[in-house]
């Protein structure tokens, strides 16, 4: 019998019809390996009724086992190759998009919802059928502050973290640094995240039958959004907040180390944006935890890693060596099987690579217990501007009288070229970060530079720095920028930390205090923290400046706040280095003979 073609299609439409809902219904089964089994888009809902979406993983049969949990607000499916590792290494792993991102319900807010939502969360799974009540959370970067956020609010069943590049203050490390604001870091990051909130509002604003009675046709508007800044309110909260207030207290996890009784594994990368906030994180706790078992279970890993980079041993224009390669989910399986497991760790606490050598050295604690504090001395007969200029360092304090004075200009602020940014880093039209020469940078006059002689023997540095600095201004408030740099026998001038001080928050982030022109004030700048080693003929340069733009936003100099000010002025801003006024750097030296163990 012959079947006409019109026939056949509409047969084929009836099947497909038929078939649709079906096949939707299947693929939202477990789905099943040799080993694991897969739940999409399970729904969880929290104390206020929104549903959170999370997919899981788990071994294939009954039996029970711990679970490790990551909630992102970058796609749930973007942690599945690590979950499924997880699952088949003998966990539950649980990737949860957090609220009002991607499967799940709600509005996108920043820090908001983190601790309630992550502590219903964490309890949620603690319950599931194949949990066996232990949990555990891991991720990088905000999914750190999702960690950190449902710690604070006591989850009991959550037993240990692993947070990696990520903050301990969203004030100061986050949003501002040092009172400036984080520009670069804060703008760019708000745009990536607007993109999937534009998506969200945009298939909520196509009201086809209201647009179908419009004429002219050509009137069609495509889409009806509102103000695009409505895409990233907190922005505009984080602006209206400069000092360190209520806003940001509530969600500050350095007020709350005393009452967690976690063990935690801290990542972090020497050019990573919030490597302050590891290292923080770690002494806090391994101080401060509310258990003795908690204290002793605190671990610490910092490699030549940029923030969101490959972690492959390339940061900048340098390249450390394919031993600086890391492994994050051989990582996180490797600290849950000691904690969960109960499975010895592999060598000492502390884990940093050191780079001028370029190996990793495992450490008892940090900062490393023998460090000699040492203090270089800045010095110059009052020409230190650019590298040109007769700025040094040494450990004798100056005995002759002489200040160097540069003029900052908001309207031509020194440019970043590397270290600690985020995002973007890998897109040509964008800043860079990482390790980069600095010598053109260093031409400027409005760069103050003060630099040591020539190593004689190896000279290492592995530890916080502290720059401490007596400064004048003819401005009511302006910013003070410190970074300290290697620079090798061929001139390459290597950036290895830096940071900023807005001279309003000199005493306190809580309060800004308005400079009087002319006085001098001492000024103390957290330079950050690094591990290198001068080698033999390398030297060792501190640069001062007044600003870091676009890593931070620039000082106008007027007193108006920064973030909504629209004039400017240039100022003049002096150092002092003197018997009186002995400005210098703090250096944690680390003194020959080193008895720590080194790794391949």
């Amino acid at each position: 019998m012959k079947i006409g073609k019109q026939h056949f299609q509409g047969r084929l439409q009836s099947w497909l019809l038929f078939l649709l809902p079906v096949m939707l219904a299947i693929s939202c089964w477990p789905q099943s390996t040799a080993t694991i089994q897969i739940e999409t888009d399970v729904h969880v809902s929290m104390r206020d009724g929104v549903s959170l979406s999370a997919d899981i993983y788990r071994p294939a049969g009954s039996s029970k086992y711990p679970i490790l949990l990551v909630r992102t607000p970058y796609d749930k499916s973007s942690e599945g190759e690590t979950c499924r590792a997880a699952a088949e290494h003998g966990y539950v792993c649980i990737s949860q998009d957090v609220r009002g991102r991607y499967a799940s319900q709600g509005e996108w807010y920043p820090f908001k919802n983190e601790s309630n939502d992550g502590y219903d969360t964490v309890e949620w799974a603690a319950t599931l059928p194949y949990s066996n009540g232990q949990v555990g959370m891991f991720g990088e970067s905000y999914v750190g502050a999702t960690q950190w956020l449902a710690a604070i609010s006591h989850p009991p069943h959550l037993v240990a973290i692993q947070p990696s590049v990520t903050a301990s203050d969203y004030h100061n490390g986050w949003v501002f640094q040092g009172g400036a604001l984080e520009l670069w870091f804060d703008q760019s990051w708000t745009s990536i995240l607007a993109v999937e909130t534009l998506q969200r509002a945009a298939m909520n604003s196509i009201p086809a039958l209201e647009w179908a009675q419009r004429l002219p046709e050509s009137d069609f508007p495509v889409l009806r959004l509102d103000n695009p800044a409505k895409l990233a309110l907190y922005y505009f909260d984080w602006l209206a907040h400069p000092d360190d207030d209520a806003y940001w207290k509530q969600w500050s996890i350095e007020h709350h180390y005393s009452e967690m009784p976690l063990a935690a594994h801290h990542v972090g990368g020497w050019y990573d944006v919030f490597l302050g906030g590891t290292l923080r994180n770690y002494m806090g706790m391994r101080a401060h935890a509310s258990t003795p078992w908690a204290r002793d279970h605190q671990e610490l890993t910092i490699g030549p890693w940029i923030h969101d980079g490959p972690m492959n041993g390339k940061a900048g224009s340098l390249d450390f060596g394919s031993v600086a390669a890391f492994n994050k989910t051989q990582t996180i399986l490797t600290w849950y099987d000691q904690i969960f497991k109960h499975e010895k760790p592999q060598g000492k606490r502390v884990k940093i690579f050191v780079m001028g050598v370029n190996q990793w050295r495992e450490e008892d604690d940090w900062p490393i217990p023998r460090t000699a504090y040492t203090r270089y001395y800045l010095n110059s007969a009052g020409h230190a501007n650019s590298s040109s200029g007769d700025g040094t360092l040494s450990a004798r304090i100056p005995d002759q009288s002489y200040s160097d004075t540069f003029t900052y200009d908001p309207a031509n602020p020194v440019p970043t070229h590397g270290g600690s940014l985020c995002c973007l880093h890998d897109q040509v039209t964008q800043e860079p970060s990482g390790a980069f020469d600095q010598s053109e940078i260093e031409k400027r006059n409005d760069v103050l530079i003060y630099t040591t002689a020539a190593f004689d023997k190896d000279f290492e540095v592995t530890g916080p720095l502290t720059a401490e600095i007596y400064v004048s201004s003819s401005a009511p408030d302006t910013d003070l920028t410190a970074k300290l740099v290697d620079v090798w026998p061929n001139g390459f001038a290597q950036n290895l930390a830096d940071n900023i001080q807005r001279l309003r928050y000199r005493n306190a982030a809580e309060k800004p205090e308005l400079l009087q022109p002319g006085k001098i004030y001492k000024v103390v700048i957290d330079v950050g923290a690094t591990s290198n080693v001068f080698r033999a003929g390398h030297r060792l340069r501190l640069e001062l400046s007044s600003s870091n733009f676009p890593r931070f936003d620039r000082n106008l100099n007027t007193a108006e706040s920064p973030e909504n000010g629209t004039r400017f002025v240039s100022a003049e801003n002096r150092i002092y280095h003197d018997a009186e006024h002995p400005s210098a750097i703090v250096l944690p030296v680390i003194p020959p003979g080193n008895t720590a163990q080194s790794t391949k």
